[in-house]
């Protein structure tokens, strides 16, 4: 009899190490929803034997290049690779990449139309992180189970970027109507990706499409490269001025010693940024890696880098768009 008890004590015991190990998130989705005490610890462990991770992101060279430092640094042994486009270009690479059943993403960072893409498309995994509380309401795109298929983790502003050196104090617009001055005929260049094609939307709110057809006068040049392309044009004195500047990637380029400007318009263009990570249907992804990645730069340091970049004269306004504060 005692030793029937000892072995069903064992058996039990066995049974109760094996739900133990069992317990542990296992799938990409498992890891995903995990909340458990370990779980930075289970992510890292993971993510150091996958040794790296590949970020996809629109966000300006000098502050991705901090944040890959800085998750090097926290977590030795995952390197970041990191993929730096315009949300079209980013978007398009993607959707062509699952469409060839090729894993290469396992994060991305992109704004708001590439990502609803991404999840009508079924490329989204939804996931939760530990910082989530942090953020408002409206800053997650909400799912089942208290997670979300992303957050929106930074904003970038449009406005009016110039080259002191070939644009007069008096001669910079603090207005839509100030892009119409005789002095910038001629001398102006806008984005062709969907950074142009958000600022022109911007005027025809504020001023309506008899104003955008007053504005083609100007003979402004389109260039078929992201917002954050053109500053270096700008910069060079190819040309004097652009309405659809990020301030970010201005102030990036002035602090470098380019001799640039930025002013916002009575409506800022807002371009989000939301950081999330992918699904993969090939079943072939890094799925320690992705979580602790996405989970990683909604904290305080990602923050603080995106943040030291935005301009003070910004109020709220409605989705996308931004009003001008008092100068």
């Amino acid at each position: 009899m005692a030793n029937l008890l000892i072995a069903i004590a064992l058996l039990v015991l066995g049974c109760a190490s094996v739900w133990g190990q069992t317990a542990k998130p296992i799938s990409a989705g498992d890891l995903a929803a995990y909340t458990g005490a370990d779980r930075e610890r289970v992510l890292f462990e993971g993510a150091k034997r996958e040794g790296k991770v590949v970020w996809y992101t629109t966000l300006a060279a000098d502050q991705n290049k901090q944040i890959a430092a800085l998750f090097e640094k926290k977590y030795p042994g995952v390197t970041v690779e990191t993929y730096r486009t315009g949300a079209s270009a980013l978007a398009q690479r993607l959707l062509t990449e699952a469409k060839a059943r090729r894993h290469i993403a396992d994060a991305i960072e992109n704004t708001p139309p590439g990502l609803m893409t991404f999840r009508d498309s079924q490329l989204l995994l939804p996931y939760t992180s530990q910082y989530l509380a942090a953020f408002p309401d409206e800053a997650k795109e909400k799912t089942a189970r208290n997670q979300v298929y992303w957050t929106t983790v930074r904003e970038s502003y449009v406005g009016f970027a110039y080259n002191k050196r070939y644009v007069n104090a008096a001669d910079v617009p603090k207005d839509f109507d100030g892009l119409l001055r005789p002095s910038l005929k001629d001398n102006m260049g806008i984005s062709g990706d969907d950074t142009g094609a958000r600022i022109v939307g911007a005027m025809v709110k504020a001023k309506g499409e008899l104003f955008v057809k007053k504005l083609k006068e100007q003979n402004i040049r389109m260039h078929m490269m992201a917002g954050s392309a053109l500053t270096q044009l700008v910069a060079a004195g190819e040309i004097f001025a652009s309405p659809s500047q990020f301030y970010s990637a201005t102030n990036v380029a002035a602090k470098r010693g380019a001799p640039l400007g930025w002013v916002p318009m009575e409506l800022v263009v807002c371009s989000a940024g939301e950081l999330r990570y992918t699904r993969t249907r090939s079943g072939r992804m890094r799925r320690y890696s992705s979580p602790i990645f996405s989970s990683d730069p909604m904290g305080r340091n990602y923050t603080k880098i995106c943040f030291s970049v935005v301009p003070r004269r910004i109020t709220a306004g409605s989705a996308g768009i931004r009003k001008r504060a008092s100068l």
